[in-house]
């Protein structure tokens, strides 16, 4: 537990405000910040992009740039003020007593250098430590924090191995020196959740073992409950709510607070029934905010002479609760029991005839050695086998989901699909038509049109020198929609009515628009053809939760009105929990488990599916998880175990007969499917690994 009895916090914000001075003059980054960090304490800090998270850190240690600076108030660490410091005194503090772990490792590691002298720096450089001595901390560091054979490490550039294995290099280095203050910003979000539930567990056990302090930056609510003692919620440079984990998730006052959880997709929401409430608008720039609580346009209790105050919102304690304090004049006044906003909900599509047969898929690339010793022994053929045995349909109007970690195939199952690469073997049929052998450029326009893709990150999709309007308006001329120019014009105006977005928008080009904006012209792009299947892949893992919430049920809302089906690709089982009707589970290339969204959350399970469950960061106080963390790495898809592709990792391996065959595949009378030595009635016995609680 953390210790809360220290006189001196570690850390100590006191009335921040941090500006950035640029040609059009000064940007309030973050206003009136308060922060205490008391020994052994871990603080999340969450809202969504752009409310000042990663600012406050940066202004921790200093580091910002030439034209950002605090411009008022006090940030203290062990009671000495940081802005009073010498340059020479913080770079003695910084990598010592203060170290930062960023949200992509490879912005951390030097790439022309050996992993060992990156991390031996540390020592080497803030303490008198000999290089033998610096050596052998770093490989004990590197134990530490759960990396396989820690020399290969040391020997290793960082290109050479994972990304799960540099964050956890990242973190070693970050512990070298025993920081009194640990600062991790987005540390998880590149990472696959296996990766992720490994680097939590880890962040847990280090925060245990060496008493350090920790601050959690994070837009993943779910990774918050699992590792934070306190929590701080930010809006627009402000934090708006600060206290206690459990009192902020059982008893939330602030309405952007409640927004945030209404965005997530927790078990027992349902896009039909039960769906997501996204917040409405959009977060204010720093320059324009509005007098008095700054989220008062998007707030539906705003009250004018109220909630408009000249002198702005200040925070106030909650009654009978220790230390948890809200920016809002109205929270006492709220009667959140009577509070059921409309979410973005519809009657459940009718489920049609399947559009999309895919049997017996395979994809293999080829490697071939062109060195010297390989002409002379003769070439020797080796194949990356990304898809393996790819059987599944999907109907009109249905949304099946492809999830499994990175490197599993599921996007060089939908370049088969999209015609970008040829199948090696096997069919992919769509609407009676084969296509796996038929690559994009030999494709009909019609037929092209039929298969459209929405992709992960919607900055690199959009054409930055034409307008958004007539990048649409490409698409349904060349896919043969309408012709005439007015026609043409009235369509482009519909879609972006389709996506929420105003008419206006037409005229805008991508860098006038956010990025929930940019992704919701790229669904509108997507549906511009008419198309039979839509593959979304990551559509909503770059952005906000609650712009995620937004165009998740976009998606649902166009599906059903188009009856469209959607190829739905994530590794956010959350997400997919919510959306999709079927579930494919993919490991190594091949289908290790699918069903319905129900069969696929309760047992039996495909020893891979439960680990996968039991990764979930899930955001609820009242929801119980079994812990599994998976061991290991994916291995190569260019030198795949023998037998099942999981018996490496697998925590339920059975014997010999894991190592040497490849599973049958086991199917209900549902057709729930699961590719395991496993009996069925066996894997029915296991226990559910997410559960309600019944309060």
């Amino acid at each position: 537990m953390a210790n809360t009895t220290a006189v001196i916090p570690v850390l100590e914000c006191k009335n921040v405000n941090i500006s950035y001075y640029t040609r059009a003059g000064e940007i309030p980054a973050v206003v009136d910040f308060n922060l205490t960090v008391m020994p052994g304490e871990s603080i999340g800090i969450v809202g969504e992009s752009g409310c000042g998270k990663s600012t406050v850190a940066l202004a921790i240690m200093n580091y910002m740039g030439k034209n950002g600076r605090v411009k008022s108030g006090q940030i203290l660490f062990n009671g000495r003020d940081l802005q009073a410091m010498s340059e020479d005194e913080l770079r003695s503090i910084r990598g010592s007593q203060i170290s930062m772990v960023y949200q992509e490792p490879m912005a951390s590691l030097n790439p022309s250098m050996k992993i060992g002298e990156q991390l031996m720096e540390v020592p080497l450089y803030h303490e008198d430590v000999t290089q033998a001595e610096a050596k052998q901390r770093s490989l004990d560091m590197l134990a530490a924090v759960k990396l396989p054979d820690p020399q290969r490490i040391m020997d290793a550039y960082p290109h050479q191995i994972s990304g799960g294995q540099q964050q956890r290099v990242v973190i070693a280095m970050a512990l070298l020196s025993k920081p009194a203050l640990l600062l991790l910003d987005e540390p998880t979000t590149a990472l696959d959740v296996t990766v992720e539930a490994g680097i939590v567990q880890l962040i847990k056990e280090i925060s245990s073992q060496f008493g350090t302090s920790m601050i959690y930056i994070s837009h993943n609510l779910g990774l918050i409950l699992e590792t934070c003692d306190r929590i701080t919620v930010m809006y627009s440079g402000e934090a708006v709510e600060t206290g206690s984990v459990q009192a902020v998730f059982n008893e939330m006052r602030h309405p952007y607070t409640r927004g945030l959880f209404a965005s997530i997709p927790l078990p027992g929401t349902n896009k039909n029934s039960r769906p997501l409430v996204p917040i409405r608008g959009q977060l204010p720039l720093p320059q324009n905010r509005p007098q008095g609580c700054y989220f008062g346009p998007r707030c539906d209790f705003f009250q004018a002479g109220c909630c408009d105050q000249e002198a702005g919102i200040s925070m106030r304690p909650v009654l009978h609760e220790v230390r948890h304090e809200v920016r809002c004049e109205r929270f006492e006044a709220i009667d959140w029991q009577s509070y059921h906003p409309e979410g973005l909900s519809g009657e459940q599509a009718e489920i049609g005839q399947v559009v999309l047969e895919v049997k017996h898929m395979k994809k293999y690339y080829e490697l071939s050695d062109s060195s010297l010793m390989a002409f002379i022994k003769g070439k020797k053929v080796q194949y990356v086998k990304a898809n393996e045995d790819i059987n599944l349909l999907a109907r009109e109007a249905e949304t099946v989901a492809i999830v499994g970690e990175s490197g599993c195939g599921k996007t060089t199952f939908a370049k088969v699909l999209m015609g970008l690469e040829e199948a090696t073997e096997g069919q992919v049929i769509l609407n009676g038509l084969e296509l796996g052998h038929t690559p994009v450029q030999q494709r009909k326009a019609q037929t092209v049109a039929l298969l459209q893709m929405v992709f992960q990150n919607p900055f690199d999709t959009l054409n930055p020198s034409h307008t958004v309007g007539s990048q649409i308006a490409r698409v349904i001329k060349k896919f043969d929609v309408e012709s005439d120019p007015e026609k043409v014009n009235q369509r482009v105006l519909e879609l972006l009515d389709l996506v929420k977005l105003p008419r206006d928008f037409a005229l805008r080009r991508p860098r006038q628009l956010s990025g929930g904006q940019k992704q919701r012209i790229g669904i509108a792009r997507a549906f511009a053809g008419n198309p039979a299947v839509v593959v979304a892949d990551e559509p909503v893992s770059a952005l906000d939760v609650s712009v995620q919430a937004a165009v998740t049920g976009l998606l649902t809302d166009i599906q059903r009105n188009l009856k469209t089906t959607l190829l739905f690709i994530s590794h956010d089982l959350s997400v997919v929990r919510y959306v999709s009707d079927r579930i494919v589970v993919m490991y190594l290339g091949r289908i290790m488990e699918q069903g319905t969204t129900d069969e696929i959350f309760n047992p039996p399970y495909h020893p891979y599916t439960e680990a996968l469950l039991s990764a979930v960061p899930i955001a609820d106080t009242s929801v119980k998880k079994r812990h599994i963390v998976l061991e290991g790495e994916l291995p190569s898809p260019v030198n795949p175990p023998s037998g099942c592709p999981f018996q490496t990792r697998c925590p339920r391996k059975i014997g010999a007969i894991c190592e040497t065959q490849l599973p049958s595949l086991q199917q209900t009378a549902t057709g729930h499917a699961i590719l395991c030595h496993i009996p069925m009635t066996e894997l029915n016995l296991v226990e559910q690994v997410i559960q309600m609680d019944a309060a």
